[in-house]
């Protein structure tokens, strides 16, 4: 019964209820003042049309009931999250402002619904960010992270007066037939996590560049007193291994200024239409020397064919090349083999560049960590101490700023192959560098 009194008591009733009042009124008017006899006949029809009206009304009622405390219970959830939330419709008027958007851009939700949101507003006092979210070509710096047409929409929008970080995501928002009702943003504030990140890459900078003259310096000196034809045998080993640690040193020093640049998406790219097979080449005739050193053979596959040229920076690619080579003659065996081979991916825009060595392989459980930072596989530590785990991490980065992937296939104690693809269209390259921040 309270159930019941709880539904008669919906706002959606009024109307049957006034109904009802009115036939009422009209058969007590009809009966008083016109004298006209009630039938039971005109009873019972009265009736039956008012339990269908009832019937009608409860049951539009209950669908508007329960629309309404879904979109109540909605509304809650989203003034609950952590995130501001915008929603305007087509004519960029406001719909919905939330409370984190109220914290987040000083602006009460009573002044922000209903406004007609336009490029103007950039110039309205205490306006100016949140209109450069709305139109992010109005904003200082934006970074995309999503394709040209791919839904929803996703941006790094950076400011510098006042110091903001902002991930907005933009999606339509469609009603029951599927036409566009208006756009939903979603502002996820990033300020003190960059912050914090640019603070650190800012003192790996520092630090690596304080270490890089002394250390250059200290190169020089080495590599000159090795050249001494007067320095005996024993010395000579003693400065040789001195230096070749000291070159060591440096390589280190030169991965930290790497990975600060790539963290603060400056690593600086510059793409030029390069053939590939070439290049490859140029960059073995660099490594040869090592290889002749730890007595590994490396030999380049040819393409039968020619290939089509690609875009790429040079100078980051061969940095690349060249990490993906030294773990190959690093981590082969004694007399082991180095093959290099690039082709064209079957049925899609990409060269595919693989280097196989016959080395120590990779324990099933290290290939899925190869590529993050720091990160040593056990018995590749066991064969040679000496590494910072930093190589394959740059690697990835650069394969990935130049629209391409890089996978792994090892079989322990047999060897491994590393392959990375490489788009010959253009559009597959990113239009900014990535930055490390994407990982957040």
């Amino acid at each position: 019964m309270g159930s019941l009194r709880n539904i008669f008591a919906w706002p959606e009733f009024r109307v049957a209820w006034l109904l009802l009042a009115a036939v009422a009124a009209s058969i007590v008017i009809a009966a008083i003042f016109l004298a006209a006899p009630v039938s039971w006949i005109e009873i019972g029809l009265l009736a039956a049309v008012m339990i269908l009206v009832f019937a009608a009304t409860y049951r539009a009622a209950s669908i508007d009931h329960g629309t309404s405390v879904e979109r109540g219970e909605l509304k809650s959830i989203l003034a609950s999250v952590e995130d501001a939330l915008i929603v305007y419709d087509p004519d960029f008027r406001a719909t919905f402002f939330n409370p984190a958007a109220e914290r987040l851009f000083k602006i009460a939700a009573k002044d922000a619904l209903g406004h007609k949101f336009t490029p103007q507003d950039v110039e309205r006092d205490g306006w100016k960010t949140l209109t450069q979210v709305i139109f992010p070509s109005l904003a200082p710096r934006v970074i995309a992270r999503s394709g040209e047409n791919v839904v929803p929409q996703v941006v790094d929008v950076s400011f510098t007066d006042p110091q903001f970080e902002f991930r907005v995501t933009t999606a339509p928002v469609t009603d029951d037939h599927g036409n566009a009702a208006g756009f939903l943003k979603i502002i996820r504030d990033r300020t003190a996590q960059i912050l914090a990140l640019r603070s650190r890459s800012e003192f790996i900078t520092v630090a690596s560049h304080q270490l890089r003259g002394p250390v250059t310096d200290i190169n020089w000196a080495l590599q000159t007193l090795a050249s001494d034809p007067s320095l005996g045998e024993t010395n000579k080993v003693i400065v040789d291994n001195t230096f070749a640690a000291s070159q060591n040193l440096l390589r280190r020093i030169e991965d930290l200024l790497n990975i600060a640049k790539m963290e603060d998406g400056q690593f600086g790219y510059k793409f030029e239409e390069t053939d590939l097979a070439p290049f490859i080449q140029s960059v073995l005739a660099n490594v040869l020397p090592a290889a002749n050193k730890a007595g590994v053979k490396i030999y380049f596959d040819a393409p039968q064919a020619a290939l089509p040229r690609v875009m790429v920076d040079p100078r980051r690619l061969s940095l690349a090349l060249v990490n993906i080579l030294e773990n190959a003659i690093r981590y082969n065996v004694e007399n082991g083999e180095v093959v290099v081979k690039v082709d064209a991916m079957q049925g899609k825009p990409f060269l595919v560049v693989s280097v196989k060595d016959t080395g120590i392989g990779i324990p099933p459980e290290s290939v899925e960590k190869l590529f993050t930072k720091f990160y040593r596989a056990d018995n590749a530590m066991k064969l040679q101490t000496e590494g910072s785990g930093l190589g394959l991490f740059i690697t990835k980065s650069i394969i990935a700023a130049h629209g391409g992937e890089i996978w792994v296939e090892s079989e322990l104690n047999r060897g491994t192959t590393v392959s990375f693809a490489l788009p010959t269209d253009p559009s597959l390259i990113p239009k900014h560098e990535v930055s490390i921040e994407t990982l957040f």
